[in-house]
């Protein structure tokens, strides 16, 4: 049976591959052999540049630009080549260099130096260094823009709904009002900071040899300062170079994004929860489109379908993240292959963000604001109002205003002529009196509007 959609046992290549195939240049099998290549070749550039080694000329301009051309126009029927040399290898990162060497052998002048590639490497140079390219390229051309762009239709609804105000609920109990742009805003902000978080993370690469001594590096070449040419190479790459490791950079740096993404994917969560009780509540209406049906019985449901997939596979996401995050910073001794399978489940766990992250934004753009229920929702509550009430009550030394507001409103159902008869009561000035018998619980809303409108 031939792979297709159809046929793919993750769902991330199966049936929301059209939404997961922005990231198939980095995080699938083509693309991290690529990146490999990119690794490898500029560092065979990086030797040759190096003056104190001497039986590596330096390259010319045409024979550097052939050269980085191997990587610049790798395509997938190229990388099946490279597959079809590890079929006899056996060894991945060998066949990068198999694939290089032969290339190599065709560009003129540059077949004396064929033992140059790969030179003093173990594979864990290349390797750590191809995942940190794919992370950065990952994380930059997709996540970062994703996110940003989420954030942004989150603060452009936290706006439009600024002043809508709405009953909230603690513990799942009528509470004080807000506005829903306000409780928008609320994730905005978190959103924000983690944001900041995930592009603050820094990207580290090693390239020291086998545990991490350079010490066939230094047997070759014990006049190079090689710890400065690598620490030149990684940055040319766009990577930190990590000073202290064993076989294996440690991978601490993935962690990192990953607690952040964890962060990130939690925040939406948290919102797809809400944001599915409040269509529950009929505070949002969905958009409905033609063709589409809601359940297979009964005709009459829109389902908030978006909203349930995103949190699926957000869950996943995590999971996944969580473990590679735990998994990879240990590594037994100087090194242990267990690293190595679980890095390719990478593209999976950012996968099922990214499919959440599509259907978040789709169910986001469906909704529509039922301010009528909002505010009808509000108006029989005026029970609301016991707090301002008995806090200003407070204010003027009136005694036991909590008990007193207590005993009117607990458990009752109070409408606002109940309300305003207490007020009128009250031993109060009479300029704070006229202020409580005109509030409204749809007009209790602190600074609400104004702290959506400066999201």
């Amino acid at each position: 049976m031939s792979l297709s959609a159809l046929t793919a046992v993750s769902a991330v290549d199966g049936r929301y591959q059209s939404k997961t195939r922005d990231l198939s240049p980095f995080f699938s099998e083509y693309g991290l052999i690529k990146n490999r290549l990119l690794v490898e070749i500029s560092w065979l550039i990086q030797l040759s540049e190096s003056t104190d080694i001497k039986e590596l000329p330096a390259f010319s301009a045409q024979q550097k630009q052939q050269l980085m051309a191997l990587y610049e126009d790798f395509t997938p029927e190229k990388a099946q080549q490279v597959k079809d040399i590890e079929a006899t290898t056996n060894h991945d990162v060998k066949a990068v260099e198999y694939y290089i060497k032969n290339h190599m052998k065709k560009i003129d002048g540059l077949s004396p130096y064929l033992e140059f590639v790969h030179f003093a490497c173990t594979s864990e140079d290349i390797n750590n260094l191809a995942y940190g390219l794919i992370l950065k390229q990952a994380k930059e051309s997709v996540f970062i823009h994703e996110i940003t762009n989420l954030t942004a239709h989150l603060r452009a609804m936290a706006h439009q709904f600024a002043g809508d105000a709405m009953m909230a609920k603690t513990h799942g109990q009528p509470a004080t009002p807000t506005t829903m742009g306000k409780e928008l805003a609320n994730v905005v902000f978190r959103l924000e900071r983690q944001l900041d978080h995930l592009k603050s993370v820094t990207i580290y690469g090693k390239m020291n040899g086998a545990v991490g001594n350079y010490n066939a590096h230094i047997c070759a070449y014990p006049e190079v300062d090689w710890p400065s040419l690598t620490e030149s190479f990684i940055a040319d790459l766009g990577l930190l170079v990590h000073p202290y490791t064993t076989q294996i950079e440690p991978h601490d740096y993935i962690a990192e994004t990953n607690h952040v993404m964890i962060r990130i994917n939690t925040i939406l969560l948290d919102l797809c929860r809400d944001i599915w009780g409040y269509i529950s509540n009929n505070y949002f209406g969905q958009k409905t489109k033609a063709g589409e049906v809601g359940s297979s019985t009964m005709p009459h449901k829109v389902n908030p379908i978006d909203f349930e997939n995103a949190e699926g596979n957000l869950g996943v996401a995590n999971a996944l993240l969580a473990h590679l995050a735990e998994k990879l910073p240990v590594s037994r001794w100087q090194r242990d292959l267990t690293d190595s399978t679980v890095l390719r489940a990478m593209g999976t766990a950012f996968g099922h963000a990214l499919i959440a992250y599509q259907s978040l934004a789709k169910g986001l753009s469906k909704l529509t604001l039922n301010t009528t229920v909002l505010a009808a929702d509000l108006n029989a509550n005026w029970a609301l109002l016991a707090e301002p009430i008995q806090t200003v009550m407070r204010r003027y030394g009136i005694d036991n205003p909590y008990e007193k507001l207590k005993e009117l409103t607990r458990g009752q159902t109070i409408d606002e002529q109940a309300i305003k008869a207490f007020v009128k009561n009250l031993d109060l000035p009479d300029e704070a009196k006229q202020q409580l018998l005109a509030l409204t619980p749809a007009t209790y809303l602190g600074n609400a509007k104004h702290q959506a409108k400066h999201i």
